[in-house]
């Protein structure tokens, strides 16, 4: 598709929440969250002329490499947010997106995120075909404290799980979708923690592709109040979450 005449190198877009997206507590899930998240990076691209089908146009597609997300408050059934993206570099095969959730003037939470240009038919790294001349790069920017970072590959794990990769955990690029990966992990973090909202700040590497029916392993290490999970296939790491937890909330449970 051409650049649309709506196109803004800053671009908002309003949401409201359903109750399809909230958690027992009435308020958004952090799944929902980044998928959220993930949504408004893609419809910035599909009006900036990169969508998912121009890219494959080249057999390429964006992919998400590494995110941080770091939360203040989430918004409840009903309420109406606003989401704001940017690119803020973009260098042929990686491009750095922020993005950051509001109502109405308040901050609630911000993303900062890598993404790779995969090239879809050899699975692999590739230099982006389409034009990003008309994407202006914002590199001072920022919609969080702290930039995506790499997550410790180094800890001694506790299985908690085994998992069967199904349909339903696909995406369109023929992987797992990112936001199921913090889904499987998730599911294995105290219920209280999570309805008191107790996460500050997650940090997702997407390290290696997972397909239909891959057997994984889900770890878990707790450090003070850090959570980590791996999933790792035959003993390798697909996937690290670093999970930041309240302190008051991590001494309370």
């Amino acid at each position: 598709m051409p650049v649309s005449k709506d196109f803004q190198s800053i671009y908002t877009k309003e949401w409201e929440i359903s109750i399809a997206q909230c958690s027992i507590n009435s308020k958004l899930k952090y799944t929902e969250l980044s998928n959220l998240f993930q949504l408004t990076a893609a419809k910035h691209s599909d009006l900036g002329g990169m969508s998912f089908f121009d890219m494959q146009t080249n057999d390429q597609a964006w992919v998400s490499s590494r995110i941080r997300i770091e939360i203040n408050d989430l918004p409840q059934w009903h309420e109406k947010v606003q989401i704001k993206t940017w690119i803020e570099s973009l260098d042929g095969v990686r491009s750095v997106r922020n993005l950051e959730m509001s109502q109405n003037g308040r901050f609630l939470a911000g993303g900062s995120s890598l993404w790779v240009v995969l090239n879809t038919k050899k699975r692999r790294p590739d230099l982006i075909a389409l034009s990003h001349d008309h994407l202006n790069k914002y590199p001072d920017l920022k919609a969080t404290k702290t930039d995506y970072q790499a997550v410790d590959l180094t800890l001694e794990t506790e299985k908690v799980a085994d998992y069967k990769v199904k349909y339903s955990d696909l995406d369109i690029v023929n992987h797992v979708n990112n936001v199921k990966y913090l889904e499987w992990c998730l599911d294995y973090v105290d219920i209280r923690l999570l309805e008191n909202n107790s996460i500050k700040s997650l940090d997702m590497n997407f390290l290696r592709e997972l397909n239909y029916n891959d057997l994984v392993s889900i770890e878990k290490k707790e450090v003070q109040n850090i959570l980590y999970f791996y999933i790792k296939k035959e003993n390798t790491i697909c996937f690290a979450l670093k999970i930041e937890l309240s302190v008051t909330d991590t001494q309370n449970k």
